[in-house]
Parts: C-alpha cells; structure tokens; sequence
C-alpha cells in the first residue's frame, strides 16, 4: 500500500463512503468533510492524490484547489474533481484552477480506480524524474569537485550540446536526454586524486596517463545503471576525449567511429572551457573561440559539428548569456 495517502474530500457522508469502498483495499485513505478540513489535511497528510468535491458549504471545491495550488508545499498534489456538476463550463473551471482530472457523479467504481491508478503512476514517474535530475546533479558536480571548473559550466555546456544535437537533426526528446547526460561527462574525476586535479602546473608524463583514466572511470560508474539516460552518459563519459584524427584518448578512435554523442558535447565543451574565465585564464571573446573551433575542425574536432555550431551561433550566444547571468548571482 502506498506510503502517502489519497485524500477524499466531500461534505456527504455517503460519498466518502462509497469512495472508502472502493479504493480502501488498495490505498491509504484519509478524508475532509469541508474545504477548511482539506486544506488542514492537504498539510498534514501530504496527499499524493487529492479526490475534491466542488459543492461544499463552506469553501467549494475550486476555491480549495486555487489555494492548494498557491502554496509551495501542497500545489504539485493532482486534483481530480469527483462532483455532480458535469457541464462542460464546470469542467473548464476545473481543469483551469488545476485540476488533472474530472469524474461526474454518480461515481463509476471502475473509472475511480483507472482514473486514481493512472494519475499515480504519474505521480511515481514524476518522482523518478526528479531522483534522475538529482543523480545528474550529484554526479556533475561530484566530477568538478575538486578541478578548477566554474560552478555553471557543465550546465552551460550542456545547453550547447542540446542545441548543437538539434542542429544537426536529432529530435528533441533525445537531445533533452543528451543534455541530462553531458553534465555527468567528467565523473571519473571521482578517481582521479587531488594532487593531480589541483596542480598548479603542467602534469608531468606520469601524471598525465593518471588523468587518462578518467573517462573509463566514468563509464565504469555510469554503466552500472540500464536506464537510457546513463547509457548515453556513460558513452559520452567514454569518448568525450577522443580526437577526430584519432590522436585522442582513451581508445584512439578517429572520425565517425566516434559516438556522435560524444562528438557534439566535445565542441559545447570546448567553446565553454574558451569563453569562460578560470583561475589560470580569462575569457576569450566568442570569435577567437570560434576562430579556434574552427583551426581544430577536422584534427580535434568533427568539421560537420563545428559548422553546425557556428550556424546557431545566436542561440548560444543567448545560452551563454543566460548561463553567464546564473553565474553572477552565484
């Protein structure tokens, strides 16, 4: 049975009755009996679902749910409305003040349970999303902890690689997964130690081949997970270092053979590293990057995606000002 529970709300006794009849073998309930009980209960409880009535004598049921959703706390609980006003006006209301659902009265058993049974596998895929978005997080930052990136870069960067893999025909739910994964990029800095990430200097040879583990460490860690969004990062964790004429690290891979994954979130990394100020440097204005992106086209860098990044030039330049702008207040 669920942790958090389904709150019922109705001002018939009957109603919540036949709604505790229902639902009670499957799911935790708790109920109100008027629009000031919801709320209250709305707090305490915090409801994954909320079952409202719109007819109440004290606070009707819209009135409930514009409050539920003016609160921080309480406004990311779905609303289904169970009530007997069934125009299409009553239902607009409804859907307009947040609602996510709308069941006339009388109630079906049968379309209660589909309706509750759908809206919290939402509630659950929601949730899954939000510990993605927070795995990416822990795992981004964890990869810079202890280098000299500043603290929006794999943010920014990851918004360049999104719209460099639209650029150059990737739809757009695979290319919003390529921004979830391009923060990870770095993680195998985790097993990276600290003397060689806060040198002040040049590594030394010996240093160097250290270093070079850091993207199988990566992928190591990310591989670990099925989830299509760690797949794609552990391969970009992998290749993000190699080189298009095969001069790269850690498998030499030259042109094509190259994940196209790691190819785009090679040149968002590039230009980022360029224009940003770090501690050994300041920026360098936008076109002696770009004049950069270009001299390492076809070398270091896939000619295709060079040119493609150059041709939405003003939307990066609108990323990085946003990007620039979050950094400030930092």
């Amino acid at each position: 049975m669920p942790h958090r529970p389904i709150l019922c709300v109705d001002d018939e006794p009957n109603n919540l009755a036949l709604i505790r009849q229902i639902l009670q073998d499957e799911y935790r309930l708790v109920f109100a009996r008027n629009g000031a009980e919801a709320l209250q209960a709305a707090a305490k409880h915090d409801p994954a679902l909320i079952l409202l009535d719109v007819e109440m004598p004290d606070i009707d049921g819209y009135a409930v749910a514009a409050a539920l959703k003016a609160e921080p706390r309480t406004e990311q609980i779905p609303i289904i409305f169970v009530t007997s006003l069934d125009r299409e006006v009553d239902e607009r209301t409804g859907f307009a003040c947040g609602g996510v659902d709308y069941i006339a009265k009388p109630v079906s058993p049968y379309i209660l349970r589909a309706r509750v049974r759908t809206h919290l596998s939402l509630v659950r895929a929601s949730a899954l999303n939000r510990s993605y978005r927070d795995a990416i997080q822990m795992l981004g930052v964890a990869g810079h902890y202890n280098d000299s990136d500043t603290g929006t870069h794999i943010w920014r960067m990851a918004s360049y690689a999104r719209a460099l893999a639209e650029a150059v025909g990737w739809d757009r739910e695979r290319a919003e997964l390529l921004e979830q994964a391009a923060p990870m990029h770095d993680t195998g800095k985790i097993g990276i130690p600290d003397a060689i990430l806060k040198k002040p200097g040049k590594l030394d040879e010996d240093e160097w081949k250290i270093m070079r583990t850091h993207p199988r460490i990566g992928y190591e860690i990310l591989s670990q997970s099925e989830a299509p969004l760690f797949k794609l990062a552990a391969e970009v964790s992998l290749y993000h270092h190699e080189r298009w004429d095969g001069s790269g690290y850690p498998a030499g891979l030259a042109g094509e053979t190259i994940p196209e994954s790691a190819r785009i979130v090679a040149v968002a990394d590039v230009f980022d590293a360029l224009t940003t100020k770090r501690p050994y440097k300041e920026p360098w204005p936008v076109e002696r990057a770009l004049a950069t992106l270009d001299a390492s086209a076809g070398s270091h860098l896939d000619a295709r995606m060079v040119s493609a990044f150059q041709g939405i030039l003003p939307r990066i330049l609108t990323l990085k000002q946003h990007w620039d702008q979050q950094e400030s207040r930092t």
